[in-house]
């Protein structure tokens, strides 16, 4: 026989010789075991159910170990929003605008662009005097503020929902990263050329739009028909390269037109075949290079993505490809990246290097993080949501380049010697603005403050009920003699936790079995 079931069947062995009107006090203290006495902590596994004075296992390890205040509120500390010294602010992502927070990052980083930005007029600021109701209205204020914002604040992140809302972008749904660039570029070189400040009206143009021409030269004649363009950005074919080099080569290769595509030549009045290329004049300060991963696929009717690796290094003659041969120099300083194997989905992200220092950082979203050593590989970012049937191993590459399967644009930007001054990697923020941040920068101090406060209330309130069950737990065995009261074990466990919602003890139940019990073992005989 289990010493439980002895226990139990020795604590009622009264009932025996004991008429039901005889049972006294003493009875029920035997039967329940009133007197044995109580278990030591630690020396129980758990809560022992033959013994009613065993306070072992009620959840007292939470209130006699250590304290540990994290267990008294459910507020996250306020500083963990608060930005580091020397580190860059990172941008909400409001449910699917991660390819917009990339550009910005990288935008906010052209400090000439940024330079621009902060001289545009905001004769709505300087009326509003800065008052506490002024808020940006137009894409412009709303650019100025957020740069600011990311040159200024105080918080780890912001949100760029102004912005966000004043482009009329869904933030549910992720748009075409590529054409996003494109229009954005547009509508701020729109926005520039209305200034009254002129030096501001070809910033636009002086910073990404480059010269070219395409040239159709008659197979019959010989005549050369020159068509004028400028570009915002080079769209290169990765498909069957291996290295940027072979994309741009194919960009300016020659193409036939003959048979249904051939052309009307204006000297021979006629169709005919010919050959067009086409030839870059000048190329802008900030060279953009879209990688044409997403592309059309006729067989299923649907945009697919290009998981080619192509290799791609940190300095970029394009002399070579230029009409006017000569030595003609970029750097990179960012690789956007899409995360994912479909077209229609994904993450992006942006490596970006700072122009002051020269080192990389990653941006994802709100978090951002410094590449280097190990953590320096450019455009590698490990693909989501499902895998690659068919991955190809990456190749290696020489000291100076980079790999990726991700990168979908690299930014190259052509350096000049001002750029190593000082004074040109300094960008002051104007006052108007840099008045709008500190006005930003008190609301999350006053959070933080509020924050805190909160914290506090909770941990002192948490402390106070600590020591209150502590003493409780230390008073609650019965001593020899004293008076006592049945409460059931699952109450106690909830009144220790939290005294301020426990339900009144009804104990009617409870005595009502005490007399059962004494009376079906009187009447039961007991077996050996």
């Amino acid at each position: 026989m289990a010493p439980r079931v002895q226990l139990e069947k020795a604590a009622w062995r009264w009932v025996e010789s004991v008429r039901p009107e005889d049972i006294q006090r003493e009875h029920i203290e035997i039967a329940y075991r009133i007197c044995v006495p109580a278990c030591k902590r630690g020396a129980c596994r758990r809560n022992c159910k033959g013994n009613p004075n065993c306070l072992v296992g009620i959840g007292e390890h939470a209130w006699l170990g250590e304290i540990d205040e994290n267990t008294f509120h459910n507020i996250d500390d306020p500083n963990s929003e608060r930005r580091d010294k020397n580190t860059f602010v990172g941008l909400t992502n409001l449910g699917a605008t991660c390819y917009v927070n990339t550009f910005l990052q990288v935008w906010f980083h052209n400090l000439e662009l940024r330079r621009t930005l902060y001289l545009c007029q905001n004769a709505r600021a300087e009326e509003h005097n800065m008052d506490s109701d002024y808020e940006p209205r137009s894409i412009c204020e709303h650019l100025q503020y957020l740069f600011a914002l990311l040159q200024n604040s105080n918080r780890r992140y912001i949100d760029p929902s102004g912005l966000v809302k004043a482009l009329g972008l869904d933030t549910g749904q992720q748009q075409d990263a590529q054409e996003f660039s494109k229009l954005f570029l547009s509508l701020l070189e729109d926005t520039l050329s209305k200034q009254k400040n002129p030096n501001l009206h070809n910033v636009i143009q002086q910073q990404f739009c480059g010269q070219m021409s395409y040239v159709t030269v008659c197979n019959q004649c010989g005549r050369a028909s020159p068509l004028p363009s400028r570009f915002y950005e080079l769209e290169l074919n990765i498909q069957g390269h291996k290295n940027l080099t072979e994309c741009v080569t194919e960009f300016l290769k020659e193409e036939k037109l003959d048979g249904d595509n051939r052309y009307f030549c204006e000297s021979c009045q006629s169709k005919q075949n010919a050959a067009r290329r086409i030839k870059l004049h000048s190329l802008p300060r900030v060279l953009n290079l879209q990688l044409m991963r997403f592309v059309f696929d006729r067989q299923t009717g649907h945009k697919k993505k290009l998981n080619t690796f192509i290799s791609f290094p940190e300095q970029l003659d394009m002399g070579p490809f230029l009409e006017e041969k000569g030595i003609c120099v970029y750097e990179l300083s960012a690789v956007l990246i899409h995360r994912g194997v479909s077209a229609y989905s994904g993450h992006y992200i942006a490596h970006v290097r700072d122009a002051r220092t020269s080192d990389w950082y990653k941006f994802n979203d709100e978090e951002i993080e410094k590449m280097e050593g190990k953590k320096l590989q450019l455009g590698i970012e490990e693909d989501i949501a499902e895998t690659v049937k068919s991955q190809t191993r990456k190749p290696k590459c020489s000291k100076g380049y980079h790999c990726s399967r991700n990168a979908y644009m690299l930014v190259y930007k052509c350096q000049r010697e001002e750029d190593t001054d000082p004074m040109e990697t300094n960008v002051e923020v104007p006052g108007f603005l840099g008045r709008l941040v500190d006005r930003d920068n008190r609301k999350f101090e006053e959070w933080c403050l509020e924050m805190a406060d909160m914290r506090k209330q909770s941990v002192d309130k948490g402390k106070a009920k600590h020591e209150e069950v502590k003493e409780l737990y230390e008073l609650l065995p019965a001593e020899d003699g004293q008076e006592y009261e049945f409460v059931p074990l699952e109450w106690l466990k909830k009144w220790l936790d939290d005294s301020t919602v426990t339900k009144e003890i009804d104990n009617g139940n409870f005595l009502n079995c005490i007399l059962c019990k004494c009376v079906f073992l009187r009447l039961t005989p007991v077996r050996q």
